[in-house]
């Protein structure tokens, strides 16, 4: 008999910094998740958000100046679930999104395994 096998789930990057989002990628990669997408603006990021077929995202806060929470917003009328990431931790969101999941910049691949399995178990 076969064993059913759950596909590694399907995960929308979104990270202005180009060189953040490709070790951001391979993170993603070596925890076993597929990239769904991976974009580095607020456009391009709506566009994935509001058609993209992913499991999860993961969210830089600021977008090379702009707030990602436009973002957030589409993904909240989905019931998709999703994580900031942002140098200033969960402290620094609008008060709107405060206890939100948020992960604070720098953070290591053990910190995102746990929090993307949180918000997958829950989805």
């Amino acid at each position: 008999m076969s064993k059913a096998t759950t596909p590694p789930a399907r995960i929308l990057v979104v990270e202005d910094e180009y060189l953040i989002r490709m070790l951001l990628e391979d993170m993603l990669a070596d925890l076993g998740y597929t990239i769904a997408a991976a974009v580095g603006t607020i456009a391009e990021a709506r566009d994935a958000a509001a058609t993209g077929e992913f499991d999860c995202a993961v969210l830089d806060v600021n977008l090379d100046g702009a707030e990602v929470f436009p973002v957030a917003d589409i993904l909240i009328k989905r019931g998709k679930p999703f994580v900031f990431v942002t140098g200033y931790g969960e402290g620094g969101l609008p008060d709107a999104y405060r206890g939100r999941p948020a992960l604070q910049k720098p953070f290591q691949a053990e910190k995102l395994e746990q929090m993307l399995a949180g918000l997958l178990a829950t989805a």
